[in-house]
C-alpha cells in the first residue's frame, strides 16, 4: 500500500468553489469513482469522484472552504493489486474492510476452498476460485424484475454472454457476463426483484481474472450495511417481510426523494425549496437530476405551471380526492405495474401538453383487401400473415416523405422545428403487461414483406416481454390499430416527442355510389391526430388525402 493525496481536478472555467459536502471520513474504503465530495459552482453542483481504490487516511477540507484546481482534499492509502496476499501479516487493515471480507467469505463459503487454499490460487494463476457475479449499476435505485434466466448450473460461459434478463421501466435488457467461467450457483430466480449490487449467480474462472473481477463487481455499499449483514445475495433477492415491503414499493414507483436519481447535493439544494424530486425531469446523464433542473421546476411552479402529484404532470391541475368507495361496497386495490405507471404518466402529460387535433378519413380499400387474399399461398410459403397493417405502415411512411413536415419534433425552447431525415414508424401492441411500441426502423426503405416480417417479430418480443430500449427508440410518427376490434373511430394521443399519430378502425363493407349506382366496398376509417404546433389543419386535410389515394390505390406507392 501506499498513500497519495487527491488534489482537486481541472474545474473549467470556476475557481474558488465552495466544498458544500463531505462524502467520506477517515477509515472508509472507497472504490474507484466513488464521490468524496461535493463542490458548488456558479453554475450547478458537482461530485468529485475518486481516482482509485483504497482507503480514506486523512480528510484535508471541510464544508465551507473553497477550493480551486491542484488543492489537496484527501489523504489516500491506496490498494495495489498485490496487497491482500503481500500485507497479510500486517496490522493495518482497517475493522471495516475486515468485516467485508467476513461478510464475502460467508457468501461463498460452501463453495470456496479452504484460506490456505486461496492464498496458493492467487499465486497460481492456472488455479480456479469462486467469484460472485453481481448486477451492474442499473443507474437508478428502483429494485426490477428478474423475467428470464438464460444460463443453467454447469454452463461455461464467456465474456458478455447474457446471463439473465431484466425488466426495467422502458425495456427489457440483459446482464452479461463480466468474464468468462462456469456457472457453480444461481442465487435469483423468475419473479424475483433485484437492485445494483445484488449478487445474482458465483461463476469458478482463474484466480487472476477472480481477483479483479472481486475488485470490480463488489457490490456498492457502505460499510456499516456489510456488517449489519453477512449476505447481501438474501437482503437484495430474497429479503425478509419487511424488506420485502420496502422492494416492493420501490418497485412500484417512486414515493419519495430517496427513490430518485440525484445526487446529496441536488437533494439538499431540493430540501431547502421544499422540491418534491419525483416531480422533476432529470435532464443529466441516464436521466440524473441537476440543480439546473430543480431550478427550472420552480421557475415553472412559480409561473403557474406547479406540478401534479397525481399525473406527474407540469401543470397546476386540481387534485382529484380519494374517495372510501368502501362504504357503497367490496372493492379491491390493484397495484398498476411500472409499465402501466409509465404509460399513464405518459399519456397524462403527452394530452396536457400537446395541442390536439383529429382528423378522420376513409379510404376504400376493396383493391388492397382483394390484392392481399391473393397473396395468401405466397404468405403462408414466407411463413408470414399478411394483415392489412404492414401497408398501412409503409403508406405512412411514403406520406411521411412526401410531408416531412410530420416528420418533426419540437426544440424544447419552442423556437424551432427538428426535422428528421430517417423514417421510422412506431406501431402501438396492447400486451398483458401494457401498452408498447416497438419501432421499425428505415421503414421508407422496405418492402411489405419486410416490414410484415418485422412488425410480427417486434410484436412477439413485447408480448415476451423481450423489447429492449433500442426497439422501442427513434420513432417518428405512430400506428395505432385497433382494426381486429371494431369501432368507427378514435382520437388517438400524440405519441411526444412525435408530432403526429394515426388509429386505425375497423374495414366495414358500405354502399358506395360509383358510376350511377351504389356498389357495395370495403371502407377502412383511420383518424390523424396531430400537434397544432407543428402541423397546420391544411396540411393535415392534405396528408389524410394523400394516405387515402395510397390504400385506395396500392400501385401508387410503387411509382
Amino acid at each position: 500500500m501506499s498513500l497519495e493525496k487527491i488534489t482537486i481536478p481541472d474545474l473549467g472555467d470556476s475557481a474558488d468553489v465552495e466544498v458544500i459536502e463531505v462524502l467520506v471520513s477517515p477509515g472508509d474504503e472507497i472504490q474507484e469513482n466513488d464521490s468524496l465530495l461535493v463542490l458548488e459552482t456558479d453554475k450547478a453542483a458537482m461530485e468529485i469522484p475518486a481516482a482509485s481504490a483504497g482507503v480514506i487516511k486523512e480528510v484535508l477540507v471541510k464544508v465551507g472552504d473553497t477550493v480551486s484546481q491542484g488543492h489537496e482534499i484527501i489523504v489516500l492509502e491506496s490498494i495495489s493489486a498485490g496487497s491482500d496476499s503481500d500485507d497479510t501479516s500486517k496490522e493495518s487493515v482497517n475493522t471495516e474492510t475486515n468485516v467485508e471480507a467476513e461478510s464475502s467469505s460467508k457468501k461463498v463459503e460452501e463453495v470456496e476452498p479452504p484460506v490456505e487454499e486461496q492464498k496458493n490460487q492467487s499465486v497460481d494463476s492456472t488455479e480456479t476460485s469462486v467469484v460472485d457475479i453481481v448486477i451492474p449499476d442499473l443507474g437508478a435505485d428502483d429494485a426490477v424484475e428478474v423475467i428470464d434466466v438464460l444460463v443453467s448450473i454447469g454452463d461455461e460461459v464467456n465474456v458478455d454472454d447474457g446471463l439473465l434478463t431484466l425488466e426495467t421501466d422502458k425495456a427489457a435488457m440483459d446482464v452479461p457476463a463480466p468474464f468468462s467461467g462456469k456457472i457453480t450457483d444461481i442465487k435469483v430466480k423468475v419473479g424475483d426483484k433485484v437492485i445494483t449490487g445484488a449478487v445474482i449467480m458465483l461463476a469458478e474462472t482463474s484466480a487472476d481474472v477472480s481477483a479483479e473481477s472481486k475488485q470490480e463487481a463488489k457490490p456498492k455499499q457502505a460499510s456499516a450495511d456489510v456488517a449489519a449483514s453477512s449476505s447481501p445475495v438474501i437482503q437484495a433477492v430474497s429479503p425478509p417481510q419487511q424488506a420485502s415491503q420496502q422492494t416492493s414499493q420501490q418497485a412500484i414507483g417512486p414515493k419519495d426523494n430517496s427513490e430518485v436519481y440525484a445526487g446529496p447535493a441536488v437533494r439538499k439544494f431540493a430540501r431547502e425549496l421544499g422540491v418534491d424530486l419525483t416531480q422533476v425531469a432529470g435532464t443529466g446523464t441516464k436521466s440524473r437530476i441537476l440543480k439546473e433542473d430543480v431550478q427550472a421546476f420552480v421557475k415553472t411552479t412559480i409561473q403557474g405551471g406547479g406540478a401534479s402529484s397525481s399525473s406527474g404532470a407540469a401543470f397546476a391541475l386540481p387534485q382529484i380526492k380519494d374517495i372510501d368507495f368502501s362504504q357503497f361496497g367490496e372493492i379491491e386495490e390493484i397495484e398498476m405495474s411500472k409499465l402501466h405507471q409509465l404509460t399513464s404518466r405518459n399519456m397524462s402529460q403527452n394530452w396536457l401538453t400537446v395541442p390536439h387535433v383529429t382528423q378522420f378519413e376513409e379510404a376504400d380499400v376493396t383493391d388492397l383487401e382483394d390484392f392481399r387474399a391473393a397473396q395468401k399461398a405466397l404468405a403462408e410459403k414466407k411463413g408470414l400473415k399478411l394483415s392489412p397493417l404492414p401497408f398501412i405502415v409503409k403508406a405512412c411512411a411514403q406520406a411521411l416523405t412526401e410531408f416531412p413536415q410530420f416528420n418533426v419534433s419540437i426544440h424544447s425552447s419552442g423556437s424551432k422545428l427538428i426535422q428528421k431525415k430517417y423514417v421510422n414508424i412506431g406501431v402501438a401492441v396492447a400486451t398483458p403487461a401494457g401498452l408498447m411500441v416497438p419501432v421499425v426502423k428505415d421503414a421508407d426503405q422496405k418492402s411489405v414483406w419486410d416490414i410484415t416480417a418485422e412488425i410480427t417479430e417486434l410484436s412477439q418480443k413485447a408480448k415476451d416481454r423481450k423489447l429492449t430500449k433500442e426497439d422501442m427508440a427513434g420513432g417518428c410518427f405512430t400506428v395505432s390499430s385497433l382494426g381486429n376490434i371494431g369501432g368507427a373511430g378514435f382520437t388517438p394521443i400524440v405519441n411526444a416527442p412525435e408530432v403526429a399519430i394515426l388509429g386505425v378502425s375497423k374495414t366495414t363493407v358500405k354502399p358506395v355510389w360509383m358510376n350511377n349506382e351504389f356498389v357495395p366496398r370495403k371502407m377502412l376509417p383511420f383518424s390523424l391526430s396531430y400537434d397544432h404546433r407543428a402541423v397546420n389543419g391544411v396540411d393535415g386535410g392534405l396528408f389524410c388525402q394523400y394516405l387515402n389515394q395510397l390504400l385506395s390505390d396500392i400501385r401508387l406507392m410503387v411509382l
